[in-house]
């Protein structure tokens, strides 16, 4: 599985590609701004895509826009978002565009080798994976808004669903049956205006995407 990796720190970018190619990744190129993650991409056509959210020059944003350009530019590219902070507007930014392949960790998720390893395979995979941290920050709305209809259980349903858990294991972490989990679900989508119908992947970017409009 071939990656590439936007990363200005040489020591993580170094970290990184040890941990990978431990892991059996080929990491294609290392990118230490923004253009050179543009033109990496459009050479090597990776399987994945790892990018931190602050690149030179500024060490703003140029990380995660040159994420979501890539995107526009090779569609449905799967991307993990790598941050020091929650960047709120990002976050949900990355999942709008509803096709899958996105995720968005603390990079202090690095140092627990098995949950990053599983989480890059799970978005080069299409799915999505959101750091707990992330979801909590999405999920704390102003009191007019809609997510403020959410009863608590509900609120935990729909933090579980953001992890990309599926209802098996809703139903097992919260010692619920399974259509109950189903209840609690409808019961969301109903109150956020979503429509019920969504599965998978697409029903956390359908919850993101509504959250990260208001």
């Amino acid at each position: 599985m071939r990656v590439v990796i936007a990363e200005d720190n040489v020591l993580l970018a170094g970290g990184l590609e040890l941990l990978l190619t431990a892991k059996g990744f080929e990491v294609a190129a290392i990118a230490g701004d923004a253009a050179a993650f543009l033109a990496a991409v459009a050479e090597h056509r990776p399987d994945v895509t790892i990018v931190d959210v602050r690149l030179p020059p500024g060490f703003r944003d140029e990380g995660v826009r040159a994420a979501i350009e890539a995107r526009r530019l090779h569609p449905g590219l799967p991307v993990l978002v790598l941050s020091q902070y929650v960047e709120r507007q990002y976050a949900g930014e990355l999942v709008s565009d509803g096709r899958g392949g996105v995720g968005y960790l603390l990079k202090d998720r690095v140092g627990r080798v098995s949950e990053f390893v599983d989480a890059l395979r799970r978005v080069a995979a299409g799915g999505t994976v959101m750091d707990p941290e992330v979801i909590a920050q999405l999920l704390t709305r102003p009191a007019h808004d809609p997510i403020a209809a959410l009863t608590p259980r509900e609120r935990e349903v729909l933090a579980l669903m953001a992890e990309g858990k599926d209802n098996a294991t809703l139903a097992t972490r919260l010692v619920i049956t399974d259509n109950a989990v189903h209840k609690h679900i409808g019961n969301i989508f109903t109150k956020l205006g979503l429509s019920p119908a969504d599965s998978g992947h697409r029903r956390v970017l359908a919850v993101l995407t509504y959250l990260s409009r208001q």
